[in-house]
């Protein structure tokens, strides 16, 4: 939709159609009023560090809602109990998530040389800082971010801006102290202190909930998006390409697929079979999520962050859960929390496929002592995704490229979506700006 919109604002003369199977737009994006509470069943906001999502939403008149200062504080689950995550080199010394011993095989990640081009995270992270390092710290980062396994996952393609610091300078370190550094020069003492090899950026969502991004895009489309129409097959022609729907024919000079990998290699198969196998490989888990509404007054914990994420060596049900309410205080009434928790990924993908009751049952049983839940929850509401997270695993890189090579003989044939460059909502629009104008360009 976003591609489809940027093509409009541009003034291009095309005749643009969009064909949506599902009968709401937006996907995974999808925020729903319950009860009092405002629930997200996929993606809960995005960073807004990436200034193409925030000129989209100038460019749409919708207004952006920063999550709350208050929130800034994250915790993970380890040894038992809920621990702050550290936000400085003198916090983390003080902290407990590491023995001293894992601390000090960190600081001797100045000493390690640079890796190979690619490797999986978990090779990575354990070659530069560490076994405890990597089970403690970065295996519940990879749950948070992917739901993935950072033993399958490729670093440069998940988490580029990692491996760039060590290409560049050689060490995570290094890299963090000379960058910080530099912008204590430029911005100041509070600027540099705020440095870290992360994404960064503030959580931003919309008052209404992130689906108040792809309602407005829906309604900037409008006649030209078609929804409950799904593509069945696509074939090449001299003029372009046909596409068969569950409703009509089409005729194109140009055909993009914004969609699931996997489904866009059933679409292409009978078209190549190397790209269809290639798109095959990318590995899609299971995720649910569960979002549960209290009286504030049943829950002890005070909430007082953004949420916690649990190591896989914790051997718990859940990811970890977001304090909804917390981050946006307007997700729940001021007397109410809202609780929202993943369940399922690469690495527990069972249990993301049980029942609906069988997954309330579990995160209450779990968040119970964690936070201190008491009775029964006033709201629940599960959201099930089979297939809902790609997976950049080991090799993304090369499979790409390969896919690149082979649409060379097929111009006018686009794939973009968050199975390629990228998983989040900033991700997507980002790619989208940029293939509007290769397309821009190539109608020239």
């Amino acid at each position: 939709m976003t591609l489809a919109y940027l093509l409009l604002e541009q003034g291009t003369d095309v005749d643009i159609t969009v064909l949506e199977a599902e009968s709401r737009p937006g996907g995974k994006i999808g925020s729903e009023r319950i009860g009092g509470y405002l629930c997200e069943q996929g993606p809960g906001g995005f960073l807004d560090n990436k200034p193409k999502t925030l000129e989209l939403c100038q460019s749409l008149g919708v207004s952006p809602l920063r999550s709350s200062d208050s929130a800034k504080q994250r915790f993970l689950f380890s040894n038992g109990k809920l621990n702050i995550l550290p936000d400085s080199p003198p916090a983390f010394l003080k902290s407990d998530i590491l023995s001293w011993g894992g601390k000090f095989r960190m600081a001797g990640e100045l000493f390690v040389p640079r890796g190979p081009a690619d490797e999986t995270v978990a090779q990575f992270v354990t070659r530069r800082l560490g076994r405890e390092a990597l089970e403690q710290l970065i295996d519940p980062m990879v749950s948070g971010v992917y739901a993935g396994d950072p033993h399958t996952m490729s670093v440069s393609s998940a988490f580029p801006r990692i491996k760039q610091l060590e290409q560049e300078y050689g060490s995570l370190i290094k890299a963090l102290i000379k960058i910080r550094r530099e912008r204590k020069r430029r911005e100041g003492v509070k600027a540099a202190s705020e440095v870290s090899a992360s994404p960064g950026g503030t959580l931003t969502s919309f008052d209404k909930g992130v689906q108040t991004l792809t309602d407005r895009l829906a309604a900037k489309l409008s006649t030209k998006l078609r929804t409950g129409e799904a593509v069945q097959g696509i074939s090449k022609n001299p003029q372009g390409y046909q596409i068969v729907s569950s409703k009509s024919t089409y005729e194109a000079d140009i055909l993009i697929f914004a969609i699931p990998a996997y489904i866009a290699s059933d679409l292409v198969k009978d078209l190549d079979q190397d790209v269809a196998r290639i798109l095959a490989e990318i590995p899609y888990p299971h995720v649910s999520v569960v979002c549960l509404g209290y009286q504030k007054a049943n829950v002890q914990h005070p909430l007082n962050g953004f949420g916690f994420l649990v190591p896989h060596k914790e051997r718990r049900r859940i990811l970890g859960t977001l304090w909804d309410s917390s981050i946006f205080t307007n997700r729940a009434s001021e007397d109410k929390v809202l609780l929202r928790t993943m369940i399922g990924g690469a690495q527990f993908p069972e249990l993301a496929e049980l029942q609906t009751g069988q997954l309330q049952d579990i995160v209450m049983a779990e968040l119970k002592p964690i936070l201190g839940l008491r009775g029964d929850p006033d709201m629940a509401q599960v959201y099930q995704w089979p297939r809902a997270i790609p997976q950049y695993v080991l090799g993304h890189q090369a499979r790409l490229e390969a896919i690149s090579n082979r649409l060379k003989a097929y111009p006018g044939l686009y794939l973009t979506g968050n199975a390629y460059r990228g998983i989040g909502m900033n991700d997507c629009i980002v790619n989208a700006y940029r293939l509007a104008e290769q397309i821009h360009v190539s109608l020239q």
